[in-house]
C-alpha cells in the first residue's frame, strides 16, 4: 500500500510549479521547458527559452539528451496534453521528466515573462495566485 508520504514524495519528483521553475532558471539551473500546445497556441505567447515540441514523437530530434532535466507544459490544469506528452517522453527513455502544474496558464497568472508578437512581456499577478508584490 502506498503510504501518503510515498504519494505526495513521488508526485513532486515529477511536477513543478511555476514559482519554483522560475527560481531554477534564475538560479541558472531551470531544465528544457517544452511546451506542447499546438502552433496557434505558441504564436500566442509562450515561456521565453523554451522549445515547442507539439508532437513528441519527435523528441529526439530536439531533445538528444535523454538524461536532460525536461518540464512539459500545456495550456493549464483543464488540459491534459502536459501529461500526457511526459508520459510519452518517459516512455521514450527520457529520465527525468516533470510536469508544470497549472501549465502556461498558470505562469502567465503569477506574473511570469512570456514572449508574444510584441515581444517579452509580464502581467500583472493575479492575486488569488501569487503574492502582492510588498
Amino acid at each position: 500500500m502506498l503510504t501518503a508520504a510515498a504519494f505526495f514524495a513521488a508526485k513532486l519528483a515529477h511536477e513543478t510549479d511555476p514559482a519554483d521553475l522560475a527560481a531554477a532558471r534564475a538560479a541558472g539551473t531551470g531544465p528544457v521547458v517544452v511546451d506542447v500546445r499546438s502552433q496557434a497556441a505558441w504564436d500566442q505567447g509562450h515561456l521565453p527559452g523554451a522549445v515547442h515540441l507539439p508532437d513528441v514523437t519527435r523528441a529526439a530530434d530536439v531533445l538528444p539528451d535523454r538524461d536532460a532535466d525536461v518540464v512539459v507544459h500545456c495550456w493549464g490544469p483543464g488540459c491534459n496534453g502536459a501529461t500526457k506528452a511526459a508520459l510519452a517522453l518517459a516512455e521514450q527513455g527520457w529520465t527525468r521528466v516533470r510536469e508544470l502544474v497549472g501549465g502556461y496558464e498558470y505562469w502567465v497568472r503569477e506574473g511570469f515573462a512570456v514572449v508574444t508578437p510584441a515581444g517579452r512581456q509580464r502581467r500583472t499577478p493575479d492575486p488569488l495566485t501569487a503574492p502582492a508584490a510588498g
